[in-house]
């Protein structure tokens, strides 16, 4: 790993011009994206993006339940943060918490019908932001190359393989 210890003097591997100016368009590109997706979210839905996401991986398990901590992992959420959530998600009734029949430590979330129905409520809007604020922005080799380029980020950065999450590769809802 010589290449993270630093450049040839041992300093800094500093960022190049071009590299810099990648970086900043990067982290602006994201904030202002996720910033308008939570935001339509919320006024329409009134869901928080990692409720949305929590729902839209429930509703994607088989029998619409998973394991709380398969679910944290999948979602890209600490345990703790989680559990808060789904704690929230119960009081709303949109999700339901029940013992792991197999590991009497572990708990298994499971989708209601109240949650699914919040779900199928918020993704029309939901999809059409993402449309308008990703996608239509794109060419088509664009949006291959994000793709590319997003896959071999998540690859770099875990020690799954193929790159996880793996979003189903099917047209339609969810986003």
């Amino acid at each position: 790993m010589a290449e993270r210890d630093g450049g040839p003097d041992g300093g800094p591997r500093w960022l190049s011009g071009p590299e810099q100016r990648t970086w900043r368009s990067f982290l602006t590109a994201n904030r202002l994206l996720f910033d308008r997706v939570e935001r339509q979210l919320q006024q329409e839905a009134g869901l928080p993006h990692a409720y949305f996401e929590i729902l839209v991986r429930l509703s994607e398990a088989p029998g619409r339940a998973m394991r709380m901590s398969e679910l944290a992992s999948t979602a890209l959420s600490s345990r703790s943060r989680l559990s808060h959530a789904v704690a929230r998600m119960e009081d709303a009734g949109w999700v339901r918490r029940k013992p792991c029949e197999s590991d009497r430590r572990g708990q298994i979330a499971e989708l209601t019908a109240k949650g699914m129905a919040q779900l199928e409520r918020a993704v029309p809007s939901h999809v059409e932001e993402v449309r308008s604020v990703l996608f239509d922005a794109l060419t088509e080799q664009q949006r291959q190359a994000l793709l590319e380029v997003s896959d071999a980020i998540v690859g770099h950065l875990t020690d799954d393989d193929p790159p996880w999450p793996v979003a189903p590769d099917v047209a339609g809802p969810p986003a």
